[in-house]
């Protein structure tokens, strides 16, 4: 089987129930129980009409401008997969469109991830389905090849293997890897619990106190001019 050019299997791939309990946290939130040391890059963008994204990842490597691997991928496809596309970022011709994006929501997919570009956006603007993408042209693509599905892709150096779990929102997004969700979902539900406590005690006035802020300042040798009382 060459390099380039072949069809894996999944070794694995998230549950329904798992899928279903991320539907409801931030992607921030996620992040930040994550150490905040994982990002598929500020430049994929939701270009859909708005709404969160979730799902178990269907990876997808091709050749920049070439999408025959992807129409494969949708053939493949589960329902509540998300097609994940490596295409380098390049965003000289569209990787998919309306026509194929219609054949994703009759089939299931949960939404589609495309680093590269999508074309038909004013169409995409107006649905809910979950699209992202770095950019877009009106240029179609070519349908050549070569290509790999379900083998391991990086996005702006976060790493996707097929079946890990793939969140997203307007923030951008997050693959949280297939071993990790019972302790990264465990670890984000309780700080989403936290945040949504502080936001209900500001919206009685409880403030709450930020002595942590002068701490820190305090550690990292920040020096404060102390108010005078003027003369006179």
């Amino acid at each position: 089987m060459p390099v380039g050019f072949r069809i894996l299997q999944r070794p694995h791939r998230v549950d329904a129930a798992t899928i279903s309990k991320f539907q409801a946290l931030p992607v921030a939130t996620i992040s930040d129980a994550m150490s905040r040391m994982f990002a598929a890059g500020s430049r994929l963008r939701p270009m859909h009409a708005g709404g969160p994204l979730a799902g178990a990842a269907l990876t997808v490597r091709v050749r920049p401008g070439d999408n025959l691997m992807v129409h494969k991928a949708l053939m493949l496809a589960e329902p509540g997969d998300v097609i994940v596309v490596d295409g380098g970022g390049d965003l000289t011709n569209a990787l998919i469109g309306e026509l194929m994006i219609s054949y994703a929501k009759i089939v299931g997919v949960a939404g589609v991830v495309i680093d590269g570009a999508i074309r038909d956006s004013g169409w995409v603007r107006k649905n809910t389905f979950p699209v992202f993408a770095a950019g877009v042209t009106h240029r179609g693509p070519y349908k050549d090849g070569p290509g790999e599905i379900n083998v391991p892709i990086a996005i702006d150096g976060m790493v996707i293997n097929s079946g890990d779990l793939i969140v997203g929102d307007d923030d951008g997004l997050l693959c949280i890897p297939h071993g990790d969700t019972e302790r990264i979902y465990a670890d984000a539900a309780k700080k989403a619990e936290a945040e949504a406590k502080t936001l209900a005690d500001l919206a009685v006035g409880k403030l709450g106190s930020k002595t942590w802020v002068d701490d820190a300042l305090a550690r990292l040798g920040c020096e404060e001019q102390q108010a005078t009382t003027g003369e006179g």
